[in-house]
């Protein structure tokens, strides 16, 4: 297709997982980012005549802005990449890697970038060996503190920092609430920043890292996306040396993935200046609370001309 100024963009937000809500949030700014260039921006929720939509109008470009499984686990991607639709974002297949927290700390370690020691727990696992067996087993082998999260999923859902033995019990509860799998690891102590990576044709580029300091110290659901409830340093105050090392671990978990596009990286700074690696995410938040705007804005770009870029290489790549 020829390159043209304005370009027909469906933008995907809502859909039905926990984070329907931020998804909105997101979907709406970048709808007004790429309205405020011109383009001509139609808003959908993920629903049961959308396919048939894309055949019959054949936009230019779709840009997912779908938290949760039913953007983020590949499905919906893999359904974009049968339509023949360009698409924002990585493909099925990378998606499907990062969604699994377990599996995107093996792909990643095995690219050279640390990670938290950590055990993945499935809920059969308790049924066929015993809770309490299986939670003496975890504490016997990972010094507390630990942090339980579910293994897919974002938004700090169901994640618990457990500093005693008698938390582990409810804290495993929490993390099968939102997945049939949960995820142990070891608490890293240290800074904890975020890196978003954007690659508009010329490569990932990993934008200014965002440390993130709660008010209460923990960086909650309700401490991500309401106002006032977490200090963040744009960039991070990281010395050179360690920043660089932060860019470097978040690109390299980008392409270990095989990501395209956009993504964030979440990564823990211990005290020697190693990064560790936690989890990526294929479609960071985008709402007026989020590290990436955040990020851009210390790129000196303007949020809008990000967006469109990302739109223009998804045609690119078709």
């Amino acid at each position: 297709m020829a390159e043209k100024d304005t370009l027909d963009i469906v933008v995907l937000a809502g859909g039905i997982s926990h984070e329907r809500d931020v998804s909105l949030r997101s979907g709406r700014r970048v709808a007004d980012g790429l309205n405020a260039l011109g383009h001509r921006v139609t808003v959908r929720d993920p629903d049961a005549s959308l396919l048939a939509f894309l055949g019959d109008t054949r936009p230019d470009v779709v840009w997912p802005a779908l938290h949760g499984a039913s953007g983020e686990d590949g499905a919906l991607r893999g359904l974009l990449e049968i339509t023949g639709v360009p698409f924002v974002g990585s493909r099925a297949d990378a998606s499907r890697l990062a969604w699994s927290k377990p599996t995107a700390k093996t792909v990643v370690e095995r690219a050279g970038v640390a990670t938290p020691a950590s055990v993945t727990l499935p809920q059969e696992t308790f049924r066929e060996l015993g809770a309490g067996s299986v939670l003496s087993t975890v504490l016997g082998g990972l010094e507390l503190p630990v942090v339980v999260k579910p293994a897919h999923g974002g938004s700090a859902q169901g994640v618990t920092i457990v500093t005693t033995a008698e938390e582990l019990p409810r804290a495993m509860v929490d993390a099968y609430t939102y997945s049939d799998v949960a995820l142990i690891e070891r608490k890293v102590e240290g800074v904890e920043v975020s890196v978003a990576v954007v690659d508009t044709g010329d490569g990932p580029e990993a934008l200014p890292a965002v440390e993130i300091e709660p008010v209460d110290g923990a960086y909650t659901f309700d401490a991500r996306y309401n106002a006032g409830e977490t200090r963040f340093y744009v960039p991070a105050r990281l010395d050179e040396a360690v920043g660089a090392a932060v860019a470097e671990a978040a690109v390299a978990a980008h392409k270990a993935l095989g990501l395209r596009h956009l993504s964030r990286i979440d990564l823990i700074v211990d005290a020697s200046g190693t990064p560790w690696f936690l989890e990526a995410n294929v479609l960071p938040g985008l709402t007026e609370t989020s590290i990436m705007p955040q990020a851009i804005t210390a790129s000196g770009r303007e949020a809008g001309g990000v967006y469109a870029a990302l739109a223009l290489a998804a045609i690119a790549d078709a």
